[in-house]
């Protein structure tokens, strides 16, 4: 497994561990967290650096990829789009050419909703255009051509599976979000509640949507784990062969406005508040997205299991508490 000490990597490296998977995680810890590949075996390694991949595959029995490495902050890749270009085209490239070298023909990669650019149509499905308004995007949907590609020509078996807003921690509470810096709405918020960030920002407040903030699709780790393990089977077992793709949400949207009421209610219940600054407009903001995931039930058989707002806030809060001290006042 790449990336196996980001934040979903290392969820998928725990369930794949408790599943009786041995699972060796490949990471250069450039974001990831040495104690988050806990569960796996994990060899530091720079996915720019095939010698180094290949030395892992000769010394390894490898019967599948799941690649989560990547550069992912959109702002980045607009100021550094050699960075993302690099880091997630040339370093898939070696990873390809080592797995065709060692005779490994199975893999899913970790893609995102940022390939699809601004929605021509809500909710989104595998057919919508393509057209990424940033090097991010741009770079992942390259990926995904060169999986396709690799399947027609070489008979790779590729699942690429696309991430509306991942967002949650490990139920157990030994996983959570670790990101520096920070840039996803819910821990932006539960780290101004625990008093690790001063305020949250709402960026605009004047979009075309029920309360004038930002619509997002969230998908709590847990079932992005459970779809990339339910690809994972099908590849292995031959049920699914070449290349797919399939979009990974909830289907259903939460505004800012909407993402903040809940998660006041979580935090209340440690009497704790957190304070709101309204900002401008980012730039390449779209005013919603929302995935159509029927695909994915169809071909995967996958559906995701929290589909409450609530329980998704709720298990992040419990990793924030934990990574900022906070006492659990919420009994008593």
């Amino acid at each position: 497994m790449t990336g196996g000490a980001g934040y979903i990597g290392s969820h998928m490296t725990k369930r794949l561990a408790g599943l009786g998977h041995r699972v060796i995680v490949l990471d250069n810890l450039s974001t990831g967290h040495r104690v988050a590949a806990r569960f796996g075996e994990l060899v530091v390694v720079d996915l720019c650096d095939r010698a180094a991949i290949a030395e892992v595959f000769d010394q390894n029995p490898i019967d599948a990829v799941l690649h989560f490495a990547g550069s992912s902050l959109v702002g980045e890749s607009i100021s550094e789009p050699g960075k993302y270009y690099r880091n997630n085209v040339c370093s898939t490239l070696n990873l390809l050419d080592v797995m065709r070298e060692s005779g490994v023909q199975n893999i899913v990669f970790s893609s995102t909703a940022a390939i699809f650019g601004d929605p021509q149509y809500i909710p989104i499905d595998e057919a919508h255009p393509k057209q990424p308004i940033n090097p991010y995007g741009a770079s992942k949907l390259m990926v995904e051509r060169v999986l396709e590609d690799y399947a027609a020509s070489y008979g790779l078996n590729a699942v690429s599976l696309r991430y509306f807003n991942a967002c949650g921690a490990d139920p157990d509470g030994e996983l959570g979000e670790s990101h520096d810096p920070e840039t996803h709405l819910i821990p932006l918020i539960l780290q101004a509640a625990s008093g690790r960030r001063e305020s949250v920002s709402v960026f605009g407040s004047d979009y075309e949507t029920s309360d004038g903030t930002c619509v997002r699709d969230y998908i709590h780790v847990v079932d992005l784990c459970h779809a990339h393990e339910l690809a994972l089977d099908r590849t292995m077992d031959g049920r699914l062969r070449g290349f797919n793709a399939v979009n990974l949400g909830n289907g259903d949207g939460y505004s800012v406005r909407e993402v903040l009421e809940v998660a006041r209610d979580v935090v209340a219940k440690d009497h704790l508040r957190f304070r709101v600054v309204d900002d401008d407009r980012r730039a390449g903001d779209p005013a919603t997205l929302v995935a159509d995931a029927r695909y994915a039930e169809r071909l995967l058989g996958w559906r995701p299991e929290y589909t409450g707002l609530e329980s998704m806030i709720q298990d992040a809060w419990v990793w924030e508490k934990k990574g900022a001290g906070v006492a659990d006042s919420s009994v008593g």
